[in-house]
């Protein structure tokens, strides 16, 4: 296999200007192209409003040899790095793995653990996605929350309300990562996710595959039990304690449950299973139109055929902090996403096609376990917890939202200007600086003026500022040894919700090396 770079075509190409260009650089005939696959392509919007498609292709021809000497430096001979599965271990297994959690982490490990014929059992606390998908609409329009089947719990995990974005700054050198991109392929993504710089599936697509996935483990043998939390463990006796009363005997546990599962860490903690708190970020969620991304983004204001633009911010303030764009949503909506009464939190969402008015993203602000106690793992918890207090009060229940001259002015606005809310939840004007400490508060506001510098038009007085953007990533970490282990021995921390991960790839990677870890260890 043979693979050329940078091959440069004007967007709006054809599929056919594509083939007939890859001809023309290699010097081949029609019939001598054997076949080809699109590797990679990105836009380049360098010379804006020219725009270019950049592409790596795959291909096979006669005569490659020949070929490789003819065009040396442009071409290069590869031979695709395919994920493969460690030996199966010896140790026998008494039970089947339990794996805590259905997130893309749980998914995934119980995925592979599947393929390789352990039978996994999923345990989830939340409902199906289909139930949980109503579940979700309902809380969004009359404000009714199920503490166990929100935007945070049920099968799919957090992820699944999000954009679906799939591109991760994880380093790859086993192909896990294309093993996860083939993977939702095989259930129902799109296939340019294979090849898009920045990838995405879209919430309406992604219930579909999680859905998918969860019939191949149990066509494989594995089983899923919703509406189950593990609420409590025997770690001498191996044993998980499901719904306050069952007992469930387990000679590996799989801990997936996601960075929400707060009484879960607080019910570790009690056992003496060994974490710490970490670093994580907080922050608001900032609306602007999408035609202003766009515009900056293509140098015109009609994207024609071009995908919603998306833009990536960082700032490094003179008080040490660093404030950035995450999670950003082309066409996308904020969202309710709380999981617990009495207190607030957001998140950004789009469909796979982002025809939204808006584009979203947090701007969040880094807090190390300095700002909020370090002497205690849970502390980050509580932190998280007295910002969403906050935030439930400042809108009553709904969404807090301010525009930033306001928020700038610490006062509550009485009107919108040229950005109106796209929001998935009930929402109202409410003081959403109130919410945060005075640093942090000061902190986001310079970020977003300095961005401006960035993106003109970013800090403009009528950009909506919503909160609070409290559950970026997990506030501990599970401690974990070589073999994956926790301090409980048959108990394995894993995805983001342990503090391994970072979005819905890294985390379905962290549940694949676990899978990995078991079947090394286990025999089938």
């Amino acid at each position: 296999m043979l693979r050329i770079n940078q091959l440069k075509l004007p967007a709006g190409h054809t599929q056919e200007q594509l083939r007939a260009r890859l001809l023309h650089v290699l010097h081949i005939r029609e019939k001598d192209l054997k076949g080809y696959t699109v590797r990679k392509r990105s836009l380049d919007a360098r010379r804006k409003p020219e725009l270019y498609y950049v592409y790596s292709v795959d291909f096979e021809t006669v005569n490659e040899g020949r070929l490789l000497k003819q065009l040396k430096g442009k071409v290069q001979m590869v031979e695709e790095r395919r994920y493969s599965v460690p030996a199966h271990g010896t140790e026998p297994l008494r039970s089947r793995p339990v794996v805590i959690g259905s997130g893309p982490a749980g998914l995934f490990c119980a995925y592979l653990l599947s393929l390789e014929g352990y039978c996994p059992l999923v345990i989830e606390r939340g409902a199906p996605v289909r139930e949980r998908f109503e579940d979700v609409r309902r809380f969004w329009e009359t404000g009714m929350l199920k503490p166990d089947s929100n935007v945070q719990f049920g099968e799919g995990g957090a992820g699944t309300f999000s954009d679906g974005k799939l591109n991760t700054l994880v380093k790859d050198s086993c192909g896990r990562g294309r093993f996860v991109l083939e993977t939702f392929v095989r259930f129902g993504a799109p296939e340019d996710i294979l090849w898009e710089q920045k990838p995405h599936i879209g919430t309406d697509i992604l219930m579909d595959v999680v859905e998918n996935m969860r019939e191949s483990i149990i066509r494989a043998g594995g089983g899923f039990r919703f509406h189950t939390q593990v609420t409590d463990i025997v770690t001498e006796e191996n044993c998980l304690i499901l719904n306050g009363e069952e007992r469930l005997k387990a000679d590996a546990a799989v801990l997936a449950v996601g960075h929400s599962a707060r009484d879960t860490f607080q019910m570790l903690y009690g056992k003496g299973i060994a974490m710490e708190a970490k670093a994580f970020a907080v922050g608001v969620r900032a609306e602007h139109c999408q035609s202003l991304i766009d515009e900056n983004a293509y140098g015109r204001p009609d994207r024609g055929g071009l995908p919603a633009a998306s833009y990536k911010l960082a700032e490094k303030l003179e008080n040490g902090r660093g404030v950035y764009t995450f999670c950003m949503c082309p066409g996308g909506y904020v969202v309710n996403a709380s999981s617990e009464e009495g207190h607030l939190a957001v998140n950004g969402m789009s469909y796979h096609g982002r025809a939204g008015e808006n584009a979203n993203s947090a701007v969040i602000v880094t807090v190390t376990p300095e700002d909020y106690g370090a002497d205690h793992p849970l502390a980050g918890i509580r932190f998280q917890e007295m910002l969403e207090k906050r935030a439930w009060e400042a809108g009553k229940g709904r969404i807090p939202v301010q525009r930033f001259e306001d928020y700038c002015a610490d006062r509550i606005s009485d009107h919108f200007g040229k950005v109106t809310p796209n929001m998935k939840g009930r929402y109202c004007f409410g003081n959403v600086r109130m919410i945060f400490p005075d640093e942090l508060a000061r902190s986001i506001q310079e970020g977003i003026t300095r961005m401006d510098r960035k993106i003109r038009g970013f800090a403009d007085g009528d950009v909506l500022l919503s909160g609070v953007e409290s559950r970026t990533s997990s506030p501990l970490r599970i401690m974990r040894n070589e073999h994956f282990a926790s301090s409980v021995p048959w108990i394995y921390p894993c995805g983001e919700g342990a503090g391994y991960a970072g979005g819905i790839t890294s985390a379905a990677m962290d549940g694949l090396k676990v899978a990995e870890a078991l079947i090394s260890r286990f025999c089938s």
